[in-house]
């Protein structure tokens, strides 16, 4: 019989989590576990224990049918998107995309655009767009999570879409390079398809949460990382940039580095702030521990000094993704980013 060896802690309010330190011939509960809440790494996963699980009287070991168990059971309430916590949950349930186009394929994988088209739309229209790329650490999650965000901006006039891309998957030989050029490659078919899309190519905004929030700035700061099915005549920067608690510094300060791997510095965007940045907003909770907010006050202030357009938003004590779990706090950072997107010249009221 296979064990995982870990340990019992206690976080906040009382809450057990099981975390997990080596994991031995587990392949589906690898798996699994992606999908479980908390902050995970390659070497650390933590989830909620919601059942007896027989753990011995040391605490140190769990059977493996036991965890199969946990993760089958909490495989259904999960962070940012299947969480009972999560109030994004029963908007996500209720919408449907316009529809849906291939963006891309690579291999026998074809990549789409998720795409959500407001009332009175006609294809010769001339709208900005929102274009939104998912969280979940560059392994995890799907296009739907941001179906609420794109399908709200659809309702402001814009066209929404919500970027479905490749994630990092060592099996497949995916990396975090992988999903930035689906991102950049995205943000071209947007602009090279904008008079069939109703889409005024000037007016593109790119936008994120979490890895999804690096992505998005990754597609005005990596010039160099492109597919090479890509026209790179045509630009990858976005108009304006909506970072929600993006990972913006790659480093073991930050998060990503050991699953970028040894080029981590070429994808840190806070290690390559450049001038003729688009206008940006972030988002972001003091309290994060997952990407540390001083990543983001540091980008802040290196791409002010050298002339940018940049303004961040903080939530005092706010953790990791905290306008997502709280519909007062999501609201309101979608009202501060219509106000953002019109400043700029991306929304008109």
């Amino acid at each position: 019989m296979d064990f995982i060896h870990g340990r019992v802690v206690r976080l906040g309010g009382g809450q057990k989590i099981f975390r997990c330190l080596e994991m031995k011939t587990l392949s589906f509960v690898s798996w699994a576990l992606r999908w479980l809440p908390g902050k995970t790494s390659e070497t650390t996963v933590c989830f909620p224990i919601r059942c007896a699980i027989g753990i011995d009287k040391n605490m140190k070991h769990v059977n493996f049918l036991c965890l199969v168990a946990i993760a089958m059971l909490t495989l259904g309430d999960v962070t940012e998107g299947r969480s009972a916590e999560y109030p994004l949950q029963p908007l996500i349930d209720q919408l449907k995309p316009t529809r849906k186009i291939v963006y891309k394929q690579v291999g026998a994988r074809k990549l789409h655009l998720h795409v959500f088209e407001p009332d009175r739309f006609h294809a010769t229209d001339k709208r900005p767009a929102y274009v939104a790329f998912h969280g979940g650490g560059w392994t995890g999650g799907d296009a739907t999570r941001f179906y609420p965000f794109a399908a709200h901006f659809a309702k402001q006039g814009m066209v929404g879409i919500s970027v479905e891309y490749r994630l990092k998957n060592d099996r497949h030989g995916t990396t975090v390079f992988d999903c930035v050029k689906d991102g950049r490659s995205a943000i071209r078919y947007v602009r090279e398809h904008a008079a069939e899309l109703g889409i005024d190519p000037d007016k593109i905004v790119g936008s994120g949460g979490s890895a999804g929030g690096h992505v998005a700035v990754s597609t005005a700061l990596f010039d160099a990382v492109n597919a090479e099915s890509d026209n790179q005549k045509t630009s990858a920067v976005p108009n304006a940039l909506v970072l929600y608690y993006p990972v913006i510094d790659t480093s073991a300060d930050g998060y990503g580095q050991k699953k970028i791997g040894d080029r981590w510095k070429e994808l840190s965007p806070v290690h390559n702030v450049k001038q003729k940045l688009p206008p940006t907003i972030i988002f972001h909770g003091t309290g994060d521990t997952v990407t540390p907010f001083k990543g983001a006050k540091s980008f802040l202030e290196q791409t002010i000094a050298i002339g940018n357009s940049c303004e961040l938003v903080t939530h005092k004590d706010g953790r990791h993704g905290y306008l997502i779990f709280d519909l007062k706090l999501y609201r309101e950072a979608l009202q501060q980013t219509e106000t953002f997107l019109t400043r700029v010249g991306m929304l008109t009221r």
